[in-house]
């Protein structure tokens, strides 16, 4: 079991509480598990509680003893109720605060209604932005985890080319590749911090299923196995001359890597040949613009401009109304950080030590769908790949 030096999480706490001062926020009080980890090393239930000045207080109700193992943090107590906070407060000569940041992205309204009542008068406020802020630039520490996170992606990526073969449904692929993914210590659990955002490992599909859309904010769905999760693998059978797409999520030690690559068995019409050339094109792009102070949106749209050149302006990121508004979504702690390669984000930059995947793909309804995954950290001279598994058409 890796626990997260205590190093690590004063940098991070002491990051943030720069922040807060910058925003005249007294404290910012965290309760999402995946803010938890990040911030305290364990996702205890309880609250933690980080003053503008000081030592943070992890306040746990439950479990106490494994918060104490699993945590490097000075200061932890136990709780019985969020009323016992300004008590808690006050032993540790921490005044009650009058501005509050919370996580108002994430935080349900019924929480939210309960410390209203505890800190009477307080002003509460969104700390989102500070928090997703302070997550999307990486330690070394936290780049070498990915690292290894990407160690299971190839050998998911290995493990798939052993498994496909004509006649297996995508279920039984998908499958194999999640229990290959377990045995080689994939935690299984994939967080998502957007509202009603669910994925389960990723998503293998094949043929014309690839190229269905669903709800989720991601461009390409799959049919699934019923309306209820509506997305991913189904029961229809691989085929020869067609895609077989591979789009998952690696996540070790907490932090997580996400894969795209495509196989066919003998042979791909020569549409989705050259559709998944070209999505290789998009990337060398990306890597040709990306640095340091280069704006988000800057990037979304070159490539952008660069698919509809090549003829996909109904085709790429989804088909039709199916597609989306991005082409790369940050990946750490959860599935959705900071930076999002996405419309509309022309004043948020780049920054050393980002961490990011990036995902063209182009969608052909009724024949399937093409692309490729890589995730890539930011250099002080271009872009890292942290996932390196053959990208090339594999044809089985």
């Amino acid at each position: 079991m890796r626990i997260t030096p205590a190093t690590e999480l004063t940098d991070r706490f002491q990051r943030l509480q720069s922040l807060m001062l910058q925003e005249s926020l007294d404290a910012v009080i965290l309760a999402q598990n995946a803010d938890l980890f990040y911030f305290s090393g364990a996702t205890q239930q309880g609250l933690l509680y980080i003053p503008v000045d000081g030592e943070p207080l992890y306040l746990v109700r439950r479990d106490f003893g494994r918060a104490r193992m699993e945590s490097g943090l000075k200061h932890l107590v136990p709780l019985r109720s969020p009323r016992d906070l300004p008590g808690v407060l006050a032993d540790f000569g921490y005044a009650t605060p009058k501005r509050v940041g919370l996580e108002l992205d994430v935080l349900p309204v019924a929480f939210f209604r309960r410390l209203e009542k505890v800190l009477t008068g307080c002003d509460f406020r969104d700390a989102t932005p500070l928090i997703r802020g302070v997550r999307a630039v990486k330690s070394d520490y936290e780049i070498s985890i990915m690292k290894d996170a990407a160690l299971i992606a190839d050998k998911i990526h290995q493990r798939a080319a052993e498994v496909i073969r004509e006649g297996i449904t995508d279920l039984e692929l998908a499958a194999e590749l999640e229990f290959h993914a377990r045995k080689e210590g994939h935690q299984g659990y994939i967080r998502m911090r957007g509202f009603n955002s669910e994925i389960f490992f990723g998503h293998a599909f094949s043929g014309p299923d690839s190229a269905v859309p669903t709800g989720s904010d991601t461009p390409l769905g799959g049919m699934g196995l019923n309306p209820s999760f509506a997305q991913g693998a189904s029961y229809k059978k691989i085929r020869p001359q067609e895609p077989v797409l591979v789009d998952f999520v690696s996540c070790f030690d907490g932090y997580m890597v996400d894969q795209t690559r495509l196989f066919c068995i003998g042979g791909l019409d020569p549409k989705l040949e050259k559709g998944f050339a070209d999505m290789l094109q998009i990337q060398q792009l990306l890597m040709e613009q990306a640095r340091p102070g280069v704006a988000w949106g800057a990037i979304y749209d070159t490539c952008l401009q660069a698919a509809r050149q090549l003829g996909y302006g109904e085709h790429f990121m989804g088909a039709g109304n199916a597609r989306v508004s991005f082409i790369g979504h940050g990946v750490g702690v959860e599935l959705d950080e900071y930076p999002f390669i996405a419309r509309g984000f022309n004043d948020q930059l780049l920054e050393e030590k980002m961490t990011f995947a990036f995902e063209p793909k182009v969608v052909f309804p009724g024949l399937g769908a093409v692309g490729i995954e890589n995730t890539f950290w930011v250099s002080g001279d271009g872009l890292k790949s942290l996932t390196y598994s053959d990208q090339s058409l594999r044809i089985l």
